[in-house]
């Protein structure tokens, strides 16, 4: 039959010389940056506590550095990685908002930008890496992880410190990454980590675009490189996890009081009475279960401890009434200690032991919170007043400061951390290198309210105690109390927990089972005993004894990869980098 001569402009054919366009690269300039912008600040916001997803830390850059291999232009690439940085990190710092809303809005961006500064260097590189050998990608995979330890590590110094949540404390709850941090810090879990960011983010542009490659051409040598490092991490922690409780040998029993004392009154002198009323109530209370020692948070007495004969009296008849030694976080009031001859004030640690009272010796806190304990560039910023409304600016401690204490006939070394000392990893590592057995966190979260931040807190202990090889007991004025063993595992938390009588009655009741649910926030104490590992009982770790030489060798490796990448020789054919305006 013949088909009519009118009707042939109206047929169609299939064009197999010309197929259609896929959809997502037809339509990338437009999706990819809401795609990456929206995957980066939700992976990130999942990694950290409190909430409980830290295996999406393995992906939480890989979009940014995926979209980065498909040459986006520089500014739409920065605008978007900044701005999902700033985004994200507004958000975990979500609970500065009880204290400061201008805070809050300004180092929320700032440490944002700082960490998304990381990505400008990756839109760089990993364009350059297509097509180079495998040597080269690798390196060069492995200097830009460098690269992220160097930043991290830059954030302990700038504006006098501000290291918080670095991506290993994306895993506090994941002992078995964590082992290699007590060769090279808490900087090794987060080169693994983004080595494996940067391994998928290969992996997937090889499988999806870049096309010709068959069979096992198709792997990524980036990614089973980044795969290597993370069997090489877990391998530690079999290692150092085999048999561990033929070595586990009894410490002590330790006593946790939180009186969860309001900031709002906390430092009101009509308070006061009601203050170590709460103090004098939780201490006997924890004292009827025969502890060895009773921790009490930071700052907890409503007057200076040394510097308030009252107050002194009151804890040392506490003491003896117990008949159980206290730990205790309060304030140092040294005369003429000064400059021009005033007063010094200290945020300390304190011994009172039942006989003897008020141990002379004491810990004063060593990395004071800027406009929280003391006000930076006073000349200057005279006219801004601390948070904490006693005394002038606080004086800061020069030494480890360990405080001795015999439990079990035993003299240990206490290594106090107070406030968010154990943020930093060299001051954690200065206390085991003068001697300490034990690390003592006393701080006061009660500032930031029941949100994520006692969470976020307690995660870098157990990254203190992976890399000292140390145990680490906490306690916090509403929350996170409880202790860490030398490998990472939280082995105690103390919390309130429902549950039912012999009559089936619900009442609340302290626990510290790790297992149980319930909340971290409330008034209480209760007791825990804790053991320590044989193997490392007055024995140091590489990172102890060697300090930030990863860091160092990070830098290194950063350097070797860019100079590797450029000297290497280059492809046949380079796609051009897009232009701001092929993005519209």
């Amino acid at each position: 039959m013949a088909i009519p001569a009118d009707s042939e402009s109206e047929l169609s054919f299939p064009d197999y010389d010309n197929p259609p366009v896929p959809f997502w690269e037809k339509y990338e300039a437009k999706i990819a940056p809401i795609v990456v912008f929206v995957a980066t600040v939700v992976l990130t916001v999942l990694s950290f506590p409190p909430i409980n997803a830290p295996e999406f830390a393995y992906v939480l850059a890989a979009p940014a550095a995926f979209w980065a291999y498909r040459r986006p232009g520089f500014r739409l690439y920065a605008g978007v990685v900044l701005g999902a940085q700033a985004v994200a990190w507004t958000i975990l710092l979500w609970w500065l908002h009880h204290v400061t809303w201008l805070g809050l809005f300004l180092l929320g961006p700032f440490i944002g930008v700082w960490v998304g500064a990381w990505f400008l260097v990756v839109w760089w590189v990993l364009p350059r890496m297509l097509r180079r050998p495998s040597l080269v990608r690798v390196l060069a995979m492995f200097g830009l992880a460098g690269l992220w330890v160097v930043n991290e590590g830059l954030r302990t110094w700038v504006l006098s410190g501000f290291p918080w949540l670095p991506l290993a404390a994306s895993q506090w709850e994941r002992a078995s990454i964590l082992q290699i941090a007590a060769f090279t810090g808490a900087g090794g879990v987060s080169f693994v980590l983004i080595a494996l960011n940067l391994g998928f983010a290969a992996l997937m542009h090889r499988l999806f675009f870049e096309r010709g490659l068959q069979g096992l051409q198709r792997r990524s040598q980036e990614f089973l490189a980044a795969m290597f490092l993370l069997i090489a991490c877990l391998s530690v922690h079999v290692q150092e996890a085999f048999n561990r409780g033929a070595y586990a040998v009894p410490m002590g029993r330790f006593g946790f009081v939180q009186p969860d004392v309001p900031q709002t009154v906390k430092w009101d002198p009509a308070a006061g009475p009601g203050i170590m009323e709460t103090l004098t109530s939780a201490t006997e209370t924890v004292a009827k279960r025969r502890p060895d020692l009773i921790l009490w948070p930071e700052a907890v007495t409503p007057w200076a401890v040394r510097g308030d004969e009252s107050m002194k009296g009151f804890v040392e008849e506490l003491a003896r009434n117990a008949n159980v030694p206290i730990l205790l976080g309060s304030i140092a009031i040294e005369p003429g200690a000064g400059e021009d001859g005033e007063d010094a004030w200290f945020n300390g640690s304190f011994l009172v032991e039942p006989e003897i009272g008020l141990y002379e010796g004491y810990y004063a806190k060593r990395h004071l919170v800027p406009f929280g304990e003391y006000v930076p560039l006073r000349p200057v910023l005279g006219w801004l007043e601390k948070v904490v409304p006693i005394g002038g600016d606080f004086g800061s401690g020069d030494s480890a400061g360990l405080i001795p204490v015999v439990i079990n006939r035993e003299v240990l070394f206490l290594g106090p951390l107070i406030c968010y000392e154990d943020v930093f990893p060299n001051l954690a590592r200065e206390s085991v290198e003068a001697g300490a057995d034990v690390l003592v966190v006393q701080t006061n979260n009660g500032w930031f309210g029941q949100g994520g931040a006692a969470y976020q807190h307690a995660a870098h202990s157990v990254l203190r105690a992976v890399e000292t090889r140390r145990p680490v007991l906490r306690v916090g004025n509403a929350g996170w109390s409880g202790w860490i063993d030398e490998f990472g595992s939280v082995r105690a938390v103390v919390q309130k927990v429902i549950k039912r009588n012999t009559d089936g009655r619900a009442i609340a009741v302290a626990s510290t089972d790790p297992t149980e649910e319930g909340t971290i926030y409330f008034k209480g104490s209760a007791v825990a005993d804790v053991t320590r590992d044989a193997r490392w009982i007055g024995r140091q770790s590489f990172y102890v004894q060697h300090g930030s030489w990863f860091t160092w060798t990070c830098l290194a490796l950063f350097g070797m990869g860019m100079v590797l990448l450029r000297i290497s020789p280059q492809p046949e054919s380079e796609p051009p980098l897009r232009s701001e305006e092929d993005e519209v």
